[in-house]
C-alpha cells in the first residue's frame, strides 16, 4: 500500500534521464509526453518504487504508448484490457497507482485531472 500512496502523492518535479531534465507536474506525470522513452518509464517506475519492470508491465505500457502515438489519445480501460488480453484486476495489481496513477502515467500519458478513461 505504500507504493500506492507514494504514487499518488506530491511528486519531485523532475527526473534526469541520460543527461537530460524530464520535467513532472506535481503528481508525476510527464509535462512533455515527447520527451517518453523507455528510459524514462524506467526512471519513472524507480521514482514510483518499482526497481525493475517486469515482461507484463512493459506490455501494458508499450499497448498504451502505441495506441496514444497512433490514435492521439489514452486508450480507454477497456481498450488495454482487449488489447493486452489480461483483465483489469492484474493489469490493476501490476502497478502502484493502478491503471491511470501507473500504468497511463508510466506511458507518459499527460495528466488528464480526474479523467479515468472509462470502466472495464
Amino acid at each position: 500500500m505504500e507504493n500506492r500512496n507514494r504514487a499518488k502523492g506530491r511528486r519531485k518535479n523532475a527526473l534526469w534521464v541520460d543527461g537530460q531534465e524530464i520535467i513532472l507536474d506535481r503528481e508525476g506525470f510527464l509535462k512533455n509526453s515527447s520527451l517518453w522513452s523507455d528510459k524514462v518509464a524506467a526512471a519513472m517506475a524507480a521514482d514510483a518504487g518499482i526497481e525493475v519492470l517486469s515482461d507484463k508491465q512493459w506490455q501494458v505500457i508499450h499497448f498504451i504508448r502505441r495506441y496514444y502515438t497512433e490514435q492521439g489519445k489514452a486508450p480507454l480501460n477497456h481498450k488495454i484490457k482487449v488489447g493486452t488480453g489480461m483483465n483489469m484486476t492484474e493489469i490493476e495489481s501490476l502497478f502502484p497507482g493502478g491503471i491511470v496513477f501507473g500504468a497511463r502515467r508510466l506511458a507518459g500519458m499527460r495528466n488528464s485531472k480526474g479523467c479515468t478513461g472509462g470502466s472495464s
